[in-house]
């Protein structure tokens, strides 16, 4: 006896059949599918698979994963995962304080280290930057956040959000 049935995201039918759910392969040769078929021939219906809407959790998560997915400062990619940014963010108002306090550009020991302040790139690089440049630095990190919010901003807005939400078209 079949209560119900309907076509997954698979291809697969979900049924229940005397009373028990089961995913049965759309496949001629099952002996669970021949049952199906039968339950067709009197007239009942599978109805087709509809996918279901993207959700602003899912835009959510893709906008996220873009931003934890690095962003590119002076040709260089950088990490931007969250740590990443709360580094940048305490090194860029190091350097604010440093240039209120009379950092010059070219100084390479704002910092008050004795050696040259020094960034590492996402592929382990090491690149050098004075107070001006890991403000701008900081900065960058600050526009690569805000655009990716942005932008999962109006696709949340959209209805429904397209289904191709995730891709590059709909982000910086």
């Amino acid at each position: 006896m079949i209560a119900e049935a309907k076509y997954t995201e698979d291809g697969n039918i979900l049924a229940v059949i005397n009373g028990e759910a089961m995913f049965v392969p759309d496949d001629p040769t099952n002996s669970h599918r021949q049952m199906i078929a039968e339950w067709e021939a009197e007239g009942n219906t599978i109805p087709a698979y509809v996918t279901p809407p993207i959700t602003s959790h899912e835009v959510d998560a893709e906008r996220d994963r873009r931003i934890d997915a690095g962003f590119t400062f002076g040709g260089v990619l950088y990490q931007s995962r969250p740590e990443d940014r709360e580094n940048i963010a305490g090194a860029a108002t190091a350097a604010l304080g440093a240039m209120v306090n009379g950092a010059q550009a070219g100084d390479l020991r704002w910092h008050g280290g004795n050696s040259d302040f020094v960034w590492i790139a996402a592929d382990n690089s090491t690149h050098t930057m004075d107070a001006q440049t890991v403000f701008n630095f900081g900065q960058a990190a600050m526009q690569h956040k805000q655009m990716h919010i942005f932008a999962g901003r109006a696709l949340k807005e959209t209805s429904p959000i397209p289904a191709d939400f995730s891709d590059d078209s709909h982000w910086p």
